[in-house]
């Protein structure tokens, strides 16, 4: 029998690819534009990040977020929203004291990466479930700072997506839910194939998946060319798919992707081929237990 698939689309992202692809949304309109047309062309989900205007980097200011989500709601597109908490956990040691942040660090307090959810009331947020290299750059989220970010977020009725980039991630989750500190069932994101973190190969899928609580809802994706085989593997294993211009810059080999909604198509043709149905944006609130749309979008 077939089962009905949620599809995520990662629009925008932190990393330096806008230069790469003109394609990647910088201001909030844009990426607002974006999400309604990713979710038009079957995300359920719409995972975003928010970037300087001017420069194109990340950022954390509450005002870009505001304006990316009150488009989205005012648009009458319905899609669950999902903000991201990882802007502000980068740190790199300096160079003559590496005590001392040096160039790139973004390091900020559990309360300034949560603010914006505080504010906002999305769907879900993202937390990311642990400290790992990432590139040349730290991630820190040590565990108490998590355990923070957490309790802001379920203390909003927000639902922590939890992202796990290794085996000791999703362990850490498991050790959070057993303190009370996250709720069941939880709601996780396999990440693959980020610099440093677990390979985006079917191996290491199985290996986290079996990991999870049991009960669990998740999604997975990989990372540049293995985005679309992990689409179709996640499918084959029983989870919900994640694509989008934060995570692969391609529609095909040497093809830049013209639109995140170009990877959501891309996404539920393979959905379909493999016999499976696309979740509608209502039918995936029933799948992750999230209030009706009105109630989420009261605050």
């Amino acid at each position: 029998m077939s089962r009905r698939v949620m599809i995520c689309c990662a629009v925008t992202g932190s990393a330096d690819t806008p230069r790469k692809n003109p394609a990647v949304p910088v201001t909030p309109e844009a990426i607002a534009r974006s999400a309604i047309d990713a979710a038009k062309a079957g995300a359920a989900v719409v995972h975003i990040h928010v970037r300087d205007p001017a420069t194109g980097k990340p950022s954390m200011e509450l005002a870009l977020y505001r304006e990316v989500v009150e488009r989205i709601r005012e648009s009458g597109v319905e899609v669950i929203i999902n903000l991201t908490t990882g802007a502000g956990g980068r740190f790199a040691p300096g160079a003559d004291d590496p005590r001392q942040p040096g160039p790139g660090t973004t390091l900020s307090r559990p309360v300034d990466r949560v603010r914006h959810i505080h504010a906002l009331r999305p769907d879900i947020c993202s937390l990311d479930m642990g400290s790992m290299n990432m590139g040349e750059m730290i991630f820190a989220n040590t565990p108490s700072h998590l355990a923070e970010m957490a309790a802001a977020a379920l203390g909003t009725g927000v639902v922590p997506e939890l992202e796990v980039f290794e085996a000791g991630h999703v362990l850490l989750a498991k050790s959070m839910l057993e303190k009370k500190q996250l709720r069941p069932p939880a709601l996780f994101q396999i990440c693959l194939g980020v610099t440093w973190g677990q390979p985006a190969t079917t191996d290491a899928m199985s290996y986290m998946r079996r990991l999870l609580p049991e009960g669990s809802t998740w999604f997975a994706f990989g990372v540049g060319p293995q985005q679309f085989p992990m689409v179709a593997q996640t499918v084959l294993l029983g989870g919900n798919v994640r694509v989008g211009l934060e995570d692969n810059l391609y529609l095909a080999r040497g093809q830049l992707a013209p639109s995140n909604a170009a990877l959501v198509e891309r996404a539920v043709q393979i959905v379909r081929l493999l016999g499976d149905e696309v979740a509608s944006a209502r039918e995936a609130r029933e799948l992750i237990g999230l209030p009706a749309r009105a109630e989420a979008a009261a605050g």
